[in-house]
C-alpha cells in the first residue's frame, strides 16, 4: 500500500480533477485528506490500485510523491493508537500522516507513513 501526495493549486475544481482522473480508471480511493496553503497545497490519498493510480495521475498531469505505508489493524478500543503512537515516539520513529481505513467487527485499520516502515514493524511486533 502507498500513500499518494499529489500537489494541487488552492483553486476551486482541484479536489474535482484529481478524484474525476481516479474515477475514470476505476480507482477506489480507501483514504483521502489535504493540506492547504497558497504556495503548497496537496492531497494525501491511499488506493486500491497502486498501478493504476500512478498512470491515471501521470495522464492527468499531477505532480505527485508516493510514500510507503505501515498498516496496522487494531482494536477498536479508546488507546490502542496512543499505544502504538507511543511506541513509536520511544524508538524515535516520527509519523508524517495517519489515515483511518476503517472499522470493522471491533476492529480498525489504520494506515500511517512513518520515517522507517522496517524499523516501526520490528517496534510494533
Amino acid at each position: 500500500m502507498k500513500e499518494f501526495k499529489v500537489f494541487v493549486a488552492d483553486r476551486p475544481g482541484e479536489l474535482a480533477r484529481v478524484t474525476e482522473a481516479l474515477a475514470n480508471n476505476a480507482v477506489n480511493i480507501r483514504a483521502i485528506a489535504s493540506e492547504s496553503k497558497h504556495d503548497a497545497s496537496f492531497l494525501r490519498i491511499v488506493t486500491n490500485d497502486i498501478t493504476t493510480t500512478e498512470k491515471a495521475l501521470r495522464t492527468g498531469g499531477f505532480k505527485f510523491e508516493t510514500n510507503e505505508i505501515l498498516s496496522l489493524d487494531l482494536i477498536d478500543r479508546p488507546g490502542e493508537l496512543s499505544k502504538v503512537a507511543k511506541r513509536l515516539s520511544r524508538a524515535g520513529i516520527n509519523v508524517h500522516s495517519l489515515y483511518l481505513l476503517g472499522s470493522k467487527n471491533g476492529r480498525t485499520e489504520i494506515a500511517m507513513v512513518v520515517d522507517d516502515v522496517k524499523r516501526a514493524e520490528t517496534v510494533l511486533k
